[in-house]
């Protein structure tokens, strides 16, 4: 039986501190509803104690959702959990997310601190989180730079004061896969009150590694991932969700499975996308527009053969309607017949030569040919 991995909504939290991407309260709940829909485990709210706003939000939110457990993030200052606790009043199923630096360039260049004084706050916070409610998250700021031997006494501290899930996120964005997956493997053999919390993990795409690093976490042990939905966050994102879903959905062989609805990602995506005013990149795995495109003459070729010849992944299973054969001066006359054929043409091989010769000659012009075009092309030979 595979195992499950829990999957931990951010898009509403950390997703929305993209410069020019803030939400109301009635757009984060209808993305909330959808996050509920697409199956997700938790949503993180928002950050309360940071705005009127925000801590409206959590509550609207927490009265909207009923399956997920929403969460509210808090910094390891009585201020904020208590506006986190007040939030969450309403939330069938309510966590308070707390934590602090872990790292020495945070401890010592962000709170002027010691590693024994942020020690002492991280199990205070916990503490006090407890008498909201009974499910607290901890997160270990920057763990991805942080010295192995103080994150897994941090670990063991947090747990013991009451931490269900303790987060190793790689806030920077910094970590290679191999050296995450490590940092994770040793957290399991080196805090011996490990197995009664959830270990968790929250990856950056600084350089472009968020989804490696986040399947490295879990195939050392971590059973929960923190993600986004388009992979939307802070400076260059967060791990998106849909890859790693899908990259878990497609390699059966780890024995992991989650309860996305995978044929909701597609919808959410677009969703998300225009009410943060984000547009997908063309390229993004998944979910871009050119995720089922073929324009190379070889790969239409193949594609047309056998689909699994390039594509991985059938688009229903992710919400999209169907792969599209773009045609360009790349494209090959396999490709331009099956665009004629579907536009209800039929020619001998000498006239489709006569045709594809005509074909590129435009295509080197326009890059790119819709049927129109063909219908133009079709009528000039004739």
């Amino acid at each position: 039986m595979s195992e499950r991995i829990y999957i931990f909504d951010t898009t509403l939290r950390d997703g929305e501190q993209v410069p020019g991407s803030q939400l109301t309260t009635e757009e984060k709940i209808t993305i909330a509803k959808e996050l509920e829909i697409l199956g997700v485990d938790i949503i993180e709210a928002g950050f309360p104690v940071s705005s009127p706003g925000d801590f409206r939000s959590v509550i609207e939110i927490s009265k909207a959702i009923r399956e997920p457990i929403i969460c509210a993030l808090s910094r390891a200052k009585k201020e904020d959990i208590d506006a986190a606790g007040q939030a969450l009043k309403y939330a069938r199923l309510g966590r308070i997310h707390t934590g602090i630096g872990a790292s020495d360039i945070h401890i010592r260049n962000k709170f002027n601190s010691t590693r024994e004084l942020i020690l002492e706050q991280a199990v205070a916070a916990v503490k006090h989180a407890k008498t909201y409610v009974e499910d607290v998250e901890f997160y270990a700021e920057d763990a991805g730079r942080a010295d192995l031997q103080y994150l897994a006494q941090l670990t063991q501290a947090v747990i013991a004061a009451g931490a269900t899930v303790v987060n190793i996120p790689d806030t920077t964005g910094y970590c290679l896969p191999d050296e995450y997956g490590q940092k994770i493997k040793y957290i399991y053999e080196n805090v011996s009150n490990v197995h009664k919390a959830t270990i968790s993990i929250h990856c950056h795409n600084d350089l472009g590694l968020a989804t490696a690093n986040t399947l490295a976490g879990v195939m050392n042990g971590a059973r929960q991932v923190e993600v986004t939905m388009n992979g939307i966050g802070e400076r260059a994102g967060n791990t998106s969700l849909e890859e790693v879903v899908m990259a878990i959905r497609l390699h059966k062989e780890l024995g992991l499975e989650t309860t996305i609805n995978a044929k909701r990602l597609f919808p959410v995506s677009q969703l998300v996308s225009k009410m943060m005013r984000m547009p997908v990149q063309a390229n993004k795995a998944i979910v871009g527009r050119n995720a089922f495109a073929h324009s190379s003459g070889i790969h239409q070729d193949g594609f047309l053969k056998h689909s699994e010849n390039y594509e991985i992944m059938n688009p229903h299973d992710v919400g999209v309607d169907k792969s599209s054969i773009v045609l360009t001066a790349r494209s090959g006359r396999h490709a331009l017949k099956h665009r004629l054929e579907n536009l209800g043409y039929s020619f001998d091989k000498s006239e489709l030569d006569t045709l594809y010769h005509s074909f590129l000659a435009v295509a080197d012009i326009k890059k790119e040919i819709n049927d129109g075009d063909l219908v133009d092309l079709v009528k000039a030979a004739a």
